[in-house]
């Protein structure tokens, strides 16, 4: 089958490879779209820290943000999910530890990441393979453009929850990429009042389509009452801007990650009396991402600007915007194509 492969950093082509077999446990899922994440990117540039740790290790087939249709099982697999159409968690777990057995399988010690870590092929080919235990179905209502959006989707709505609002009361989002605009759009469908600060005009666009009024740049920020501020930024100084802004006895939360270190002051934490929370991965939001794609109360297809086929990703990958592609941040791909 084609899959894609990085090779080493900025070296990235479409390799003929041996097809997945489900193992015991597992299902083959034929893919139909997969979405190009931040840490696609890394991974790609070898800018990923996973790199310098020995987490991951090239050659390396990328993909975690995908959809498809299972077409072969594995033993012990039940046979109802053959021909489901599916999307699936990242984080793969040992099963065993206590962690796991916790519901906590995304922090396991022994985790390893659909197309990121461990090794473990990803979705930017033809076929993936990936355990029963993680996949989640997908209705009808739910396309293909948003089967490929629940994993962000998953990741958005536990930093929403993370910030324990009410409805009427008001977030800041601070980054307007996939993840920042997916989380203002969850806070909006539960009533919450979503103000977005991103880094110029132009970047706040899209979210002003989307029909956010609460758009703003650093310098035009109004001071007034936060409870809770969303970091999903890659901006190092955001960190402690968000402390700094946020209401005291109320929620920061972290989703966005910096190329280099954060800092902030946890003497401002204490004597604020805020509640800091870190967001790794989205299992534990995956089954209500997708209902509110269900239900249409967030659309996000929006946020998608081009689906190109399987040969354009690594240009992609190189930061080429496809020609003719939209506003937003996010580009799809589709293996068949």
């Amino acid at each position: 089958m084609r899959a894609l492969v990085i090779t080493g950093p900025g070296e990235a082509a479409v390799q003929d490879v041996e097809p997945p077999v489900a193992a015991p446990g597992q299902v083959i899922v034929d893919i139909e779209r997969v979405g190009v994440c931040g840490t696609d990117l890394e991974l790609f540039t070898g800018e990923m820290n996973y790199l310098r740790t020995g987490r991951s290790w090239y050659p390396l087939r990328p993909g975690h943000e995908w959809c498809g249709q299972v077409t072969a099982l594995g033993e012990g697999v039940d046979r109802g999910w053959l021909g489901r159409r599916v999307t699936g968690d990242t984080m793969i777990g040992c099963g065993r530890c206590e962690r796991c057995r916790a519901g906590r399988h995304h922090v396991c010690a022994d985790l390893a990441e659909i197309g990121i870590s461990r090794g473990y092929a990803g979705a930017l080919a033809e076929r993936l393979a990936v355990p029963a235990t993680a996949l989640h179905a997908l209705p009808d209502q739910v396309d293909t453009t948003l089967g490929a959006l629940v994993e962000p989707g998953g990741n958005a709505l536990r930093a929403f929850h993370g910030a324990g609002l009410r409805p009427g009361e008001r977030l800041l989002v601070l980054g307007t990429g996939t993840i920042g605009l997916l989380v203002a759009l969850f806070a909006r469908s539960r009533g919450v009042e979503v103000h977005l600060m991103g880094r110029d005009a132009e970047g706040l666009r899209l979210a002003r389509t989307l029909g956010f009024t609460g758009i703003w740049t650093r310098p035009t920020l109004p001071a007034t009452v936060w409870h809770a501020v969303v970091d999903a930024s890659n901006a190092a100084e955001l960190p402690a801007l968000a402390l700094e802004l946020v209401e005291p006895a109320r929620r920061v939360v972290y989703i966005g990650l910096a190329g280099t270190p954060s800092t902030l002051d946890t003497r401002d934490l204490l004597l604020k009396d805020v509640t800091a929370v870190g967001i790794l991965g989205g299992s534990a939001g995956l089954a209500d991402a997708i209902k509110a794609y269900a239900d249409a109360s967030v659309d996000a297809r929006p946020l998608v600007a081009a689906t190109v086929g399987l040969a354009q990703t690594a240009e992609v990958l190189a930061g080429h915007r496809p020609d003719g592609a939209g506003p937003g941040p996010k580009i799809h791909i589709d293996p068949r194509l």
